[in-house]
């Protein structure tokens, strides 16, 4: 058993490994070899124990703790590339977003899939509202839909452009706004309002027209930001783009990365950011400097997602 840190950075490759890297000198302390497939997404468990990686077709859970290179449960079902991955706050189940069309929740404490939903296009991203109850995903086709749990149906739909694939929603922690990001570059804000029911009502806020490429993430800051709100849009022009949620003017560019950045995670005071990028690395920023403080350098492919806890457990 090794020494558990108290901040767990991992990244993926295309070089089909995940590594785990101590934040702070750069070094990379644990290498797992994933020969089957690409990771297309990294999450870590709300307790800190584990790493899910999302693959071709499968989810792989490993545990953080130990040097075991092998997973200590497959999650499968998906029929295509999963492409979104995320825990539910306290931990006692998953979701997950598939190119096969459908989203799906996994008991963690039980085998197999207990729901499914059908989007009818690839998923590329899935979200947790933080009332813990609804799910949103965004498909290639451009479809935005709020999934109740507890109604178990779809409860909204929306289509910003039609034909233009969603790539990225994020919600903030207050669950007030939901943001989608899109091949063309464009950021939708809305406004989320709770309706007599849980059910939640979208309210067009802005449309920002944040990079000329893609926009391959978009992510909104961590409640230990306050009072500052920041979103953070990483795109195939290179760059990072931090936007102040207060008028979406633009605050800074992180520019560093030669190739696109694919993936972007705040750590928990919203600080800092750690961005990875094509051209193999994955980098620590400065919130308030902009100033690119750290470089790992490793994989020795392009560097597709990294995922970060630096904070306590939460409390649901």
């Amino acid at each position: 058993m090794t020494q558990q840190p108290s901040v767990i950075l991992a990244t993926a490759s295309y070089d089909r490994s995940i590594r785990f890297w101590e934040a702070k000198s750069g070094r990379c302390y644990r290498t797992i070899q994933y020969p089957e497939t690409q990771v297309n997404r990294l999450e870590i468990t709300p307790d800190k124990r584990f790493l899910a990686a999302a693959g071709n077709p499968h989810i792989r859970l490993f545990d953080v703790e130990s040097n075991n290179p092998q997973p200590v449960m497959n999650y499968e079902s998906h029929t295509n590339n999963v492409m979104a991955v995320g825990f539910q706050c306290d931990g006692k189940w998953m979701y997950s977003g598939s190119e096969d069309g459908t989203v799906k929740i996994w008991d963690l404490r039980a085998p197999g899939c207990q729901r499914e939903y059908e989007s009818r296009a690839a998923v590329n991203t899935v979200v947790l509202h933080p009332n813990q109850t609804e799910l949103i995903s965004g498909d290639q086709n451009g479809n935005i839909r709020v999934w109740d749990l507890t109604a178990n149906s779809c409860s909204c739909e929306l289509v910003p452009e039609v034909d233009t694939a969603v790539r990225s929603l994020t919600v903030m922690w207050d669950g007030s706004l939901v943001v989608a990001a899109n091949n063309r570059g464009t950021c939708y804000v809305w406004r989320l309002l709770q309706g007599t029911q849980t059910m939640t009502n979208f309210e067009p806020l802005h449309k920002l027209q944040a990079h000329d490429g893609y926009i391959l993430k978009c992510l909104l800051s961590p409640e230990l930001c306050e009072p500052n709100r920041y979103l953070a849009t990483a795109s195939s022009d290179n760059t990072v783009k931090i936007w102040n949620v207060g008028g979406f003017t633009l605050e800074k560019v992180l520019v560093g990365h030669q190739r696109w950045v694919w993936d972007c995670v705040f750590s928990v005071d919203g600080a800092f950011l750690i961005t990875a990028s094509s051209d193999t690395t994955a980098r620590l920023w400065s919130m308030s400097t902009g100033e690119n403080l750290k470089v790992y350098q490793g994989h020795h492919k392009a560097t597709t997602c990294c995922a970060l806890h630096d904070g306590a457990e939460p409390s649901c």
